[in-house]
């Protein structure tokens, strides 16, 4: 009887793992046709690891609030609103600097721009020795990867890597799924090139947008040349809202959508003056939006105060993973679930060198405080211009911490204008020691009460807890007035930017 039933039971075990396999492999050839391209996904779908998926969509200079879920009647972002509706809506959500390259590196990192030597400046580099998130998954047995704009601008020589702290490169979010392991969760950063500038001058309009529907913030004049640069940027803030949304939907026909933890959000603020590469909200305050559906609980909306430096330890901690001790961000997994946290009752921001764009290679130093009421900034060098010298150093143009553009344009031409010049000194002149605005009286940030007797008490408590920050986190300014910011390399580019090109 033995021997007869051994061999039975062999036979049955192994046509069963033939089963298995036909139903859990794709055949080959599949992804020549849409349908094979499809049953390809959904077979990658079956995976026997149940950690999440991590699908991070960053837009290049959107800042809060362009999208139809924070009030914008203009702007259509059906995407965002999908992850906002099924998932948590932040509304108090700061990049750790206004700058691409130092906030991307707080993203990656977890850390403050000003821990990170070389990286919390633009154009420069990021030292091997501080971790990054997709190398730690990736050691952790996550496919990770990155399309587009990643960690950046800067240059690997010199920092010890051998590729961008974001991960492989790839052309696409649909060739990296397509080559991701079935049994293996990925990481994915998808680095919109929107909406940074240039624009093709005009987009807005002629995708049938108006001009009395731009919204003009107060620190701008209202004309129709600024209205329509504001459309031309609306424009590619929805073109950035389509691509998220193809993404969406590819995981959706692979079934895996409900098992990736989707983050959506911008790496700073709009690209006008007085806004990216400034520590008001139009330079640091951004979208963020968090999905996913097994975990968190859908519709909710979180005022608590977070900062992108937050990222890192939750994508880790989503991944079963501990946040590093270095980082000083927080997982925001508590917050998604409703729990209560310490500190979320206000954020800090800061910023080094921008552009090169002051001679000597200068920086513009500053660090702020944010909370529901008050903004508080410490410009540390009030003695340099803080969007740039008046004629161009290096790169850019003049006053190149501001990209140019036509509403930039504008300014310069009518700076002499007596309807103007209020808004030209706003934008590009000399800034006090101290600036500090009640955001009750003054949501645009236009009047400074610094030096006003009745704020001298709110001006107190607020520096003191910006200094307790710098030194609490290792802010070499807390201990030592010197700039060390302003003799590391900078890589970018010398000449003019283009105002427009596409």
């Amino acid at each position: 009887m033995a021997s007869f039933y051994w061999p039975v039971v062999m036979l049955l075990t192994l046509v069963n793992l033939a089963v298995r396999i036909e139903t859990t492999s794709p055949r080959p050839g599949l992804e020549r046709s849409p349908a094979g391209r499809r049953e390809l996904l959904q077979a990658r779908a079956r995976s026997t690891d149940q950690r999440p998926n991590i699908l991070f969509a960053l837009a290049d200079d959107w800042a809060y609030p362009h999208a139809g879920v924070y009030g914008d009647r203009v702007v259509k972002t059906p995407s965002f609103e999908r992850v906002a509706r099924e998932g948590v809506l932040f509304t108090n959500a700061y990049c750790a600097a206004p700058s691409c390259t130092p906030s991307r590196a707080a993203m990656l990192t977890g850390q403050a721009p000003h821990r990170l030597e070389e990286g919390g400046n633009l154009h420069g580099i990021l030292p091997k020795k501080f971790a990054v998130y997709p190398d730690l998954l990736e050691t952790a047995g996550y496919y990770v990867g990155y399309t587009r704009k990643g960690w950046g601008p800067g240059v690997l020589e010199g920092s010890g890597r051998t590729r961008n702290p974001a991960g492989p490169q790839f052309k696409s979010f649909e060739e990296f799924y397509q080559s991701a392991p079935k049994d293996k969760p990925f990481c994915f950063w998808f680095g919109s090139h929107d909406p940074h500038r240039p624009y093709d001058k005009g987009a807005g309009l002629k995708s049938g947008m108006k001009l009395e529907d731009a919204v003009v913030p107060p620190y701008w004049p209202d004309t129709p040349e600024i209205r329509s640069d504001i459309l031309d940027y609306y424009y590619e803030v929805e073109r950035f809202d389509r691509e998220l949304g193809e993404m969406l939907k590819l995981l959706e026909a692979a079934g895996q959508l409900d098992n990736t933890l989707v983050v959506v959000s911008g790496d700073n603020g709009w690209p006008f003056p007085r806004a990216k590469a400034n520590l008001y909200d139009g330079g640091t305050h951004n979208p963020l939006a968090i999905r996913w559906p097994k975990h968190v609980k859908d519709g909710r909306k979180v005022d608590d105060f977070v900062s992108l430096t937050d990222l890192a330890p939750t994508f880790l901690e989503a991944a079963g993973l501990k946040p590093l001790p270095a980082m000083t961000g927080q997982s925001l997994l508590g917050l998604m679930k409703g729990k209560k946290q310490g500190g979320r009752d206000m954020v800090f921001v800061e910023r080094e060198r921008h552009a090169n764009v002051r001679k000597g290679d200068l920086s513009y130093p500053s660090r702020a405080v944010r909370t529901r009421e008050f903004l508080y900034i410490r410009n540390l060098r009030p003695d340099r211009w803080p969007a740039g010298d008046p004629e161009m150093y290096k790169a850019v143009g003049p006053y190149g911490d501001v990209d140019n553009s036509p509403s930039k344009s504008f300014l310069l031409d009518h700076r002499d204008d007596p309807q103007i010049a209020k808004y030209f000194r706003l934008a590009f002149e000399k800034r006090p020691a101290e600036e500090l605005y009640d955001l009750r009286k003054d949501p645009g940030q236009t009047n400074n009460v610094a030096n006003e007797p009745a704020y001298a008490s709110t001006k107190h408590k607020l520096r003191a807890a910006l200094d307790r920050w710098m030194k609490n986190t290792g802010d070499p300014r807390a201990v030592k007035d010197d700039d060390p910011w302003d003799h590391y390399p900078y890589f970018g580019s010398p000449g003019p930017m283009p105002v427009s090109n596409r």
